[in-house]
């Protein structure tokens, strides 16, 4: 007797998907991506939304929507790290020209642009200009040794970590240490100062090369009342700088390391400090175009580092979770000794209050990316409120009810799932994604 085996058909997964895209369910998915800008994370919603008037229901929507992850990370999620970075201009840059609440008037205060660094921990591979390395050889940009240590038996990783992880309690003590030195160059007490003016500030971290943060800032004094009322005339752009670099040579944080010898945490030599005032009074007018460009693009430089990660893994963005993880981590030597250093440390109990182990995979970097103070702006709170706002009043003005009535808005949704099916969606999502943001970018150079 002979057996004859049955043959089964090949998936054809090409097939599958091109069947998949000429049917309704396509369309319908894509206009679900389309509606979430090719968000890589979306969430799926299934409910319904009323608009309750006088006791009925004026207006109903029922059936699946898309929400967008809205994460601030581009390398999670470019879409919605967009998203981030435009609050983010909105926030920077209302601090800078008004906007958003904030008056015009704002421009005429002292503001510089400060750049704050970590110190050194140990020698590393650099591109010093016209110099060599001090390694002695030259590194074209993009090198991989860039940023790593020339010698990594020496480098000081344990000081490097407990840095990082303290580097928000520095920036805290150097906005203290900013206010006392302002208030001594008007002959002021901190107290006595507040009736006078007010120090104000935005700043960005920013990781670089060697995995270490450096803050960006703009630093902005205004008189007691905030931004709507002039600092005092003996407070120019001059003193605040010298203030700045005051208050940043002045502070430091204490520690100690593992052997419990102290170690003293301080900004590194490097301070950079830029006037930005305006100049010219005209620009609260319009009138100066050269300071309206120069005040955008500061805005976009320091928004675009709050949607960046630390550039050390394709996972940075995501916890690690044992030893395991970090074995199996595609990093350069240097990342990975950060990493271990920052693991290892937090599975010493003098460091518990740092929850390393937690941020290993910030490199031990605990803080905020973007900061500022109550004065400086608006908020992202702010922001997102007016953006619901007015995506409520589009929906009542097609439902034919006035913007302004008095409306109780209901919603209830329950989730259905969170990203995609399958690789290949994931992959058609993002290309869309990266269509809609290269045609918003045509639009925005062509304006």
């Amino acid at each position: 007797m002979v057996l004859v085996r049955e043959s089964r058909p090949v998936y054809d997964g090409e097939a599958a998907l091109r069947r998949w895209m000429r049917s309704p369910a396509y369309r319908e998915w894509r206009a679900g991506v389309e509606s979430v800008r090719g968000c890589l994370h979306p969430i799926r919603l299934v409910g319904k939304w009323e608009a309750h008037a006088a006791g009925q229901v004026v207006a109903s929507r029922r059936g699946r929507v898309w929400a967008t992850c809205g994460t601030r990370r581009a390398a999670v999620c470019p879409s919605c790290a967009d998203r981030y970075a435009a609050d983010a201009w909105h926030l920077i840059h209302a601090g800078l020209s008004g906007s958003k609440g904030v008056p015009a008037t704002v421009a005429r205060s002292p503001r510089l642009f400060v750049t704050l660094t970590a110190p050194s921990f140990g020698p590393v591979h650099s591109r010093p200009g016209k110099r060599p390395c001090s390694c002695g050889r030259w590194h074209p940009e993009g090198h991989p040794l860039l940023g790593s240590p020339i010698d990594p038996d020496t480098y000081d990783y344990v000081g490097a970590v407990l840095w990082q992880a303290h580097s928000g309690a520095l920036w805290h003590r150097f906005t203290i240490a900013l206010r006392r030195a302002v208030a001594a160059a008007g002959g002021l007490t901190v107290r006595e100062s507040g009736a006078h003016l007010r120090v104000s500030y935005a700043k960005v971290a920013e990781y670089q090369a060697r995995g270490l943060v450096h803050f960006h800032a703009v630093i902005r004094v205004d008189g007691p009342d905030g931004p709507a009322s002039p600092p005092p005339v003996w407070l120019t752009a001059d003193v605040l700088a010298d203030a700045v670099r005051s208050a940043a040579s002045a502070v430091e944080v204490g520690t100690t390391r593992p052997d419990g010898a102290p170690l003293p945490l301080r900004w590194g030599t490097q301070i950079d400090v830029k006037d930005i005032t305006a100049t010219n009074v005209d620009v609260l007018d319009g009138g100066d175009d050269d300071q309206a460009v120069a005040d955008t693009k500061l805005a976009g430089y320091i928004a675009k580092y709050a949607t960046k990660g630390t550039g050390a893994t394709d996972t940075a963005d995501r916890r690690i979770r044992s030893q395991l993880d970090i074995d199996h981590l595609q990093v350069s030597d240097h990342h990975r000794a950060m990493i271990q250093t920052a693991w290892d440390l937090g599975g010493l109990d003098q460091y518990a209050d740092l929850k390393l182990r937690h941020w290993a995979h910030m490199l031990g970097f605990r803080g905020h990316f973007l900061t500022k103070s109550r004065a400086y702006s608006t908020t992202f709170k702010y922001l997102r409120a007016e953006r619901q706002r007015h995506q409520l009043e589009t929906a009542l003005t097609d439902a034919g009810i006035p913007a302004d009535a008095d409306v109780l808005v209901v919603n209830d949704w329950q989730v259905l799932g969170i990203g995609y099916d399958t690789r290949d969606q994931l992959e058609l999502a993002a290309a869309i994604g990266d269509r809609i943001r290269a045609a918003r970018q045509k639009r925005k150079e062509h304006r």
